[in-house]
């Protein structure tokens, strides 16, 4: 992947020398930004759908703040899903791996955008990965579940959402569910670009990586509720 933004919960602390010494990592969560169904040109650091996960990868890092999370949120390579090639999915499995093999088995916990869901999801069977979070998810009829056993995913939708189907999310969600713990959130009048009713769409990343990587909520009731909520239908927020 091209190289992006990493953030870290704990810049670091000093050690006896007092030299800054890195943070003990205990956890990672990996923001993937959007795309298009089709291209092959390169992802630059100005492109809208690299731009929308800006704030989610803030408001994640606030929430974590004073952990030894590492919140990272890099980018893909190409623009564009690209049919069979599935082009990000490729891009998160190296990635992933590379996290692998600086910070040795910690959890990992995907949140998605669009295009980027659809390949967290995907890229979810990894042996790092604990939990993904879908936001405005991309997936079609057919999109595949099994790799999701033994994982929590959570997928948000808003119903003003004109880009990616509402009713294809809670149709995949069910699916999933046969294999993994699944929690649904909708949105009422969120779109896609999840600009209307920015701060809940903030929250609920924010919260969901709080959650995953076994630390207290520190959100609403109800919207502690509706993360966790795994046992029934979705929950309109």
């Amino acid at each position: 992947m091209a190289s992006g933004e990493t953030l870290h919960g704990d810049p670091g602390h000093e050690t006896a020398a007092g030299n800054v010494a890195p943070p003990r990592i205990t956890g990672v969560v990996l923001v993937a930004h959007g795309g298009q169904e089709t291209s092959t040109e390169p992802t630059g650091p100005l492109q809208p759908a690299v731009l929308r996960m800006i704030p989610i990868a803030a408001a994640i890092r606030s929430a974590l703040r004073g952990s030894d999370v590492v919140v990272s949120r890099p980018r893909f390579r190409v623009r564009g899903w690209n049919g069979a090639q599935a082009s990000p999915v490729g891009d998160l499995t190296e990635e992933l791996d590379a996290m692998a093999a600086v910070h040795g088995r910690v959890p990992v916990v995907l949140v998605g955008h669009s295009m980027g869901a659809r390949a967290a999801i995907r890229a979810a069977g990894h042996p790092a990965v604990s939990a993904v979070a879908g936001l405005a998810p991309w997936l079609p009829v057919g999109e595949p579940v099994d790799q999701l056993a033994g994982r929590w995913l959570l997928v948000v939708h808003g119903t003003a959402d004109s880009v990616t189907s509402p009713a294809e999310t809670w149709a995949y969600a069910e699916r999933a569910r046969t294999v993994a713990q699944v929690a649904a959130i909708e949105v009422k009048d969120g779109d896609h670009p999840m600009l209307r009713r920015a701060r809940l769409w903030h929250a609920i990343a924010a919260e969901f990586a709080r959650v995953a990587l076994g630390q207290p909520s520190a959100g609403s009731p109800d919207l502690a509720a509706a993360i966790t909520s795994t046992a029934g239908p979705r929950t309109v927020l």
